[in-house]
């Protein structure tokens, strides 16, 4: 069980409100939510992410304190856990948020630049905002994270619309002000965005419309004149004109046209049926950042992806998982990060099958 840390499910553990709202009075008792490996797991991983806390209520071991603060709320958001006072996670989240919301993280909208995770950290903090607004401690929590977000999201559209050459339109790279793009910033402004717009927030459709076509272009089949991959399996590549597809950012581009509601696409099933072909190894770059994509993407997909992912994903992060909870890359450009990093993705892998999170929800 997760104890008090799942404040919803007390009694049948994660996942519970899904089944106590659909459950009838005509449903086997038997089928009801039972504890198991992964449970054991992501329990082991929060408690490590609870101890990780400052005296500042920041969550991170690597610098980028904004951004990896921002990703570890959402691991225990994803495991339903709320910011409230009754808990020791709802506390130590209560105080993560806070931190984020200090004036001195936010630069003139923008939360990449006070701890230097640019882009990527601000579509980080942008999504994780936007998923828990209205899940404040208090009202004024509420407000002061809404009034966060519509500065951020002008952060993000004023980027995307500076100038760029034809295929990096739409996109987003490292500055607010830069002007070419690439999939793996973009990924995270999209993300912030949809997530924004399901909340009610000013978002222009056109700025969705945008990034479809970015996301098209970095897909790494040729398409035809009606706009049909030329191959049936293939994926997305870092930047436009790259023919060969890569596990993390074929990941990443197919929960991104999801996210912007293109579940039909011939693009998205390409990207699925390649990744069935080509499933994660714990050697990939970036191997956690990739999961993370690859946990949720194929969830969506239903049928044969999610059920291949749903048993790939636990074999692998289970048995990579450190004695202390915490998970840490092998890989150099991952490790260096940090274990919060690394922690909190591998927590919010394994967390898409309990259904808390908005973004993970068709």
């Amino acid at each position: 069980m997760f104890g008090t840390g799942i404040t919803c499910a007390s009694a049948l553990g994660p996942g519970a409100n899904r089944f106590l709202t659909s459950a009838s009075a005509e449903e086997d008792l038997t089928d009801l939510y039972v504890d198991d490996a992964i449970d054991h797991s992501v329990n082991q991983g929060i408690q490590f992410l609870l101890r990780l806390q400052k005296e500042d209520g920041s969550i991170a071991d690597r610098g980028n304190a904004t951004a990896m603060t921002s990703l570890v709320i959402m691991a225990f958001a994803s495991i339903g856990t709320i910011p409230e006072p009754a808990t020791l996670e709802g506390r130590v989240m209560s105080r993560a948020i806070e931190f984020v919301l200090q004036p001195r993280n936010q630069t003139q909208g923008y939360f990449g630049h006070h701890d230097g995770s640019r882009m990527y950290g601000h579509g980080i903090t942008t999504l994780m905002l936007t998923e828990i607004l209205g899940m404040g401690a208090t009202i004024d929590q509420n407000e002061r994270i809404h009034n966060a977000l519509v500065q951020a999201i002008q952060v993000i559209l004023q980027s995307q619309a500076v100038s760029k050459p034809q295929r990096l339109q739409g996109g987003w790279r490292y500055k607010p002000d830069s002007r070419d793009s690439d999939l793996s910033v973009s990924v995270w402004q999209v993300m912030a965005l949809r997530s924004a717009k399901n909340d009610g927030l000013d978002v222009p459709s056109e700025a969705i419309d945008l990034a479809v076509e970015y996301l098209k272009e970095s897909y790494t089949s040729p398409l035809d004149e009606n706009g049909q991959p030329r191959e049936k399996a293939s994926g997305f590549a870092y930047t436009p004109g790259t023919h060969h597809p890569a596990f993390t950012m074929t990941a990443a581009g197919l929960l991104a046209m999801q996210t912007c509601g293109q579940y039909d696409s011939p693009l998205v099933a390409g990207a699925a049926a390649w990744l069935l072909e080509h499933p994660p190894r714990t050697n990939e770059r970036f191997f956690f950042y990739g999961m993370y994509y690859y946990a949720q993407g194929m969830h969506q997909i239903g049928g044969e992806a999610a059920t291949t992912a749903a048993k790939m994903v636990p074999e692998l992060l289970l048995r990579l998982q450190a004695d202390n909870g915490s998970w840490v890359s092998h890989q150099g450009e991952e490790r260096n990060v940090g274990v919060a990093y690394a922690t909190a993705l591998a927590i919010l892998s394994l967390s898409v099958r309990y259904h808390y999170l908005p973004i993970y929800q068709r």
